[in-house]
């Protein structure tokens, strides 16, 4: 199953995709894979990541990837986010790249760099106000 070869520079998102659907598959999962509890799952994932940085000042956090373990555990929660999110793709048919590619076109429009470079966002107090 794990045939993949290592590194994001030679592994697709198709080849995670199929990962994750053999994975499901073989244990007859797609029955509890359901919109919303692959929602939910992907939620929960995404607070157990969250726990890795609470407490943590920006600069902490910045410097987990100079502490191996936990940089593994951050991994292993990150992993287990985009594995329920492939999954939720995988279940609705989504074609990732194509719909973060949209997403990433939207956000371009909405926050164009000319204005926002250096802001990180209409509420970033130091934006300047439009005259």
């Amino acid at each position: 199953m794990s045939d993949l070869p290592p590194g994001d520079d030679r592994t697709t998102l198709a080849d995670l995709r199929r990962l994750v659907e053999e994975f499901v598959s073989a244990r007859d999962w797609h029955r509890f894979h359901t919109p919303k509890n692959l929602a939910m799952a992907l939620a929960i994932e995404a607070a157990e990541l969250m726990e890795h940085f609470q407490w943590l000042t920006p600069e902490q956090s910045r410097r987990i990837p100079d502490q191996p373990e936990r940089r593994g555990a951050v991994a292993e929660e990150l992993a287990d986010v985009m594995c329920y999110a492939l999954a939720m793709a995988n279940e609705l048919g989504i074609d990732v790249a194509s719909a973060v590619s949209c997403k990433m076109a939207k956000n371009a429009a909405k926050y164009p760099v000319e204005k926002y470079q250096g802001y990180f966002g209409p509420d970033d107090p130091a934006l300047p106000s439009d005259s």
